[in-house]
């Protein structure tokens, strides 16, 4: 999987949204959190991802204009370590859930935290 985030790879489709939140499960790394659902799509892509800002928390949206760079920057260059190997299809959303901004330093470190939890947490054997 090449380091790009390419308009495919984007979740778009707003009924698919809705499902994720409604039926998805998720991975909290704080200030992210991860919603995932597996799913199939009519596309050869492994992983549908979006990420969200909360405007409650960043009333500007010029500080949620920021942060959602750097989450999908930090995505972009840390998806192909996690998904080269994946199986299954998977829609992801990636929320910036904390009350003040980050630096792209502590965003890319939780963003691997976050990841490392999605695949541990799909890969464990169902008991």
């Amino acid at each position: 999987m090449e380091q790009s985030y390419k308009k495919i790879e984007k979740l778009k489709s707003q009924k698919l949204i809705e499902k994720l939140f409604s039926d998805g499960k998720s991975v909290v790394a704080y200030p992210l959190r991860l919603v995932y659902l597996k799913t199939v799509f009519e596309d050869a892509v492994p992983v549908k991802a979006g990420v969200s800002v909360s405007k409650r928390n960043f009333k500007k949206a010029v500080h949620r204009n920021r942060i959602k760079r750097l989450l999908r920057e930090a995505y972009r260059l840390n998806k192909s370590a996690y998904f080269n190997n994946i199986t299954a299809q998977y829609a992801l959303m990636i929320l910036y859930i904390g009350k003040s901004e980050s630096d792209y330093k502590t965003i890319s470190k939780k963003m691997n935290t976050l990841l490392d939890a999605f695949i541990t947490k799909e890969t464990l054997p169902k008991p």
